[in-house]
């Protein structure tokens, strides 16, 4: 199975308000073995990055006017994504983004390319209901190194994504159920059949002071029940 983990770096947040794509990053694995056969591009934009955006991915316009623009990259972009399942944190933001710049060249959304999409954020909110769910989040409670993370990148985060992917799915090769309708046997347990009666087990009576402990205890229960305790004594 070949997959991508997939993340963007925009201008802003707002992909139909105008904001754009700057920074695109793949990382490809192939049957749960990262590859090395990645792509990172840079893209113009046209336009600047708003300055909270600013403060996360730290890419100027300066540095990005001589970069190519989308329409110059989408090809390249579409030929590597295409057919593969992409893995994305927080799905709907980086697809609805390429949409948008997909729109513009009045060619089809990215989910005619690829095979499928899965969103890792609704993965980790089933696995971890209540908690913060980021992608940094995720990296501290899964022990997946982040330090070098000063700035959001592309190439980077779609980087950690595998790691964190590769560590929230550990295991579950190992629960498929083989229905071939071979022998089941072979791959159980087989424990040894253990007589319990051969143990003693010892009785260990309460010293006086701890009888009196308990008592105390139970005076205590009795009187906050108003004299209910189901357990009292005959």
């Amino acid at each position: 199975m070949r997959q991508i983990f997939f993340d963007t770096e925009t201008t802003g947040l707002a992909a139909e308000g105008g904001d754009r794509i700057i920074e695109i990053g793949c990382v490809e694995m192939v049957n749960r073995q990262l590859t090395g056969n990645n792509l990172h591009l840079y893209v113009n934009p046209q336009r600047a990055s708003h300055e909270d955006a600013l403060r996360v991915h730290g890419l100027t316009e300066a540095f990005l006017s001589d970069k190519p623009l989308f329409a110059d990259i989408a090809d390249q972009l579409l030929d590597f994504l295409a057919g593969a399942e992409l893995v994305i944190h927080n799905a709907p933001f980086d697809i609805g983004f390429v949409n948008a710049e997909m729109k513009r060249l009045r060619r089809p959304p990215i989910t005619d390319t690829v095979g499928s999409v899965r969103d890792t954020l609704l993965m980790a909110r089933d696995l971890f209901p209540g908690k913060a769910n980021s992608l940094d989040a995720l990296c501290r409670r899964l022990e997946v190194d982040n330090s070098n993370r000063k700035l959001h990148g592309a190439l980077l985060d779609a980087e950690l994504l595998a790691e964190v992917y590769i560590r929230l799915t550990r295991g579950q090769d190992s629960l498929v159920m083989d229905d071939s309708g071979g022998n089941a046997q072979s791959a159980e347990f087989k424990l040894a059949a253990i007589d319990l009666s051969s143990f003693v087990l010892p009785i260990l009576q309460a010293s006086e002071e701890e009888q009196l402990a308990h008592e105390r205890v139970l005076g205590e229960l009795d009187k906050a029940s108003g004299g209910k305790r189901i357990w009292q004594s005959a």
